[in-house]
């Protein structure tokens, strides 16, 4: 059964917080009417912190479409490969053993994607299979997840890399005055995050079935205008709301697997903002406290699109509480109004050798020679 491993993540060294953005809010867009409304949208985005690719001086200012892109490429390829190379020795994989490779990314755009740039310069077999994914935006985290578990599925033993890079702040645009442009700048962070589905073997989440749903006719409620400058976030008013219809979405989900989802042990879901997940406590009956992985990547590094879900899913890792067979939920939602959703179970990699028997015919792979202790164990 296809394991989620370990996620690897990492946010940029350009840190703003709250008041920051308040007070850049003030003096960026000083006299516009629906300002206050906007700062008290801010306010309440429960972000206490983001982390931003470039200095904010930088960010504020619009160097053109073409410079930012310049600048997306430049810092994924910067980036990218550290986080990569962490998630690979969490799965306790090398690059060579990766079959797939799913990159994850609405803010910037590469082609051929940074997948080619990665099996190239991390090591990785030139038949590993390349599959980018641009406009999911949120979602993609899920989806990204369970496009891994159907690939294992279709190929057994495989073994799939995910990586999303998540560079926001490349998106902003002084010159939107929107409510739904505004409350963005105060709310989406810049973070790369990587994780590997292994076919066999890791410890983590057992993906057992997944699932995709999208709300009928509300394709135009997340969306980008491509413009002259870019990539303009555009946000509806009814945004917030979707949770009452996904979460009875998320209960069959649980339901057609035997268990029931009010009683999970963990929640690893997209963090938008406080809303979805007060709603999904309301609508799913769960303690707001099942959602607290969540709550802490929003409050420490924003919203960080396709990379939500794997931040919070290794705050879980390292917190440490889970217990060989726990049960969870995935979820990410994005623009469409998809959902991507997964549920399994909790395992805990078991090691070939017995402690008993570690200093005898074991002994060749305590010193990494995994196929010479294969031959030498005893029958």
């Amino acid at each position: 059964m296809p394991i989620l491993c370990k996620p690897a993540v990492n946010v940029p060294e350009y840190l703003i917080t709250l008041e920051q953005t308040l007070e850049f809010a003030r003096k960026a867009h000083a006299g516009k009417s629906q300002l206050p409304l906007t700062l008290r949208l801010i306010r309440n985005t429960g972000v206490r912190e983001r982390h931003i690719v470039q200095p904010i001086e930088q960010t504020l200012r619009h160097p053109g479409f073409e410079e930012r892109n310049r600048v997306y490429e430049a810092e994924s390829k910067r980036r990218c490969p550290e986080v990569v190379e962490q998630a690979l020795a969490n799965a306790g994989v090398a690059a060579r053993d990766i079959d797939a490779i799913i990159y994850v990314s609405c803010t910037g755009f590469l082609m051929p994607s940074l997948t080619a740039w990665l099996i190239n310069t991390m090591g990785m077999r030139s038949n590993t299979r390349q599959v980018p994914i641009a406009q999911l935006g949120c979602a993609a985290g899920g989806a990204a997840i369970n496009r891994a578990h159907d690939f294992c599925t279709a190929y057994p033993g495989s073994n799939v890399l995910i990586v999303s890079c998540e560079l926001c702040s490349l998106c902003y645009q002084p010159e939107d005055d929107g409510v739904g442009s505004l409350l963005s700048d105060g709310l989406f962070g810049d973070a790369v995050a990587a994780a590997v589905v292994r076919g066999s073997g890791g410890t983590g989440m057992a993906l057992e079935r997944n699932a995709s749903y999208l709300i009928p006719n509300t394709e135009q409620w997340i969306s980008y205008a491509v413009r002259a400058t870019g990539f303009h976030f555009q946000l509806d008013r009814r945004v917030p709301g979707t949770m009452e219809p996904l979460a009875p979405v998320l209960r069959e989900l649980a339901t057609d697997h035997g268990w029931d989802v009010r009683s999970l042990d963990f929640y690893i879901v997209h963090a938008g903002g406080p809303r979805i997940l007060n709603d999904l406590s309301k609508f799913l009956d769960v303690d707001i406290k099942m959602f607290r992985h969540s709550w802490a990547t929003l409050t420490e590094y924003g919203n960080i699109a396709s990379a939500v879900v794997l931040d919070a899913l290794r705050r879980l890792f390292e917190e440490g509480a889970m217990a060989p067979g726990a049960t969870g939920l995935v979820a990410g939602f994005g623009p469409g109004i998809t959902a991507e959703m997964a549920v399994g179970s909790w395992t805990v990699d078991v090691p070939r050798y017995p402690e008993s028997r570690l200093l005898g015919a074991a002994a060749p792979y305590l010193a990494g020679d995994r196929a010479q202790a294969r031959r030498k164990e005893p029958a």
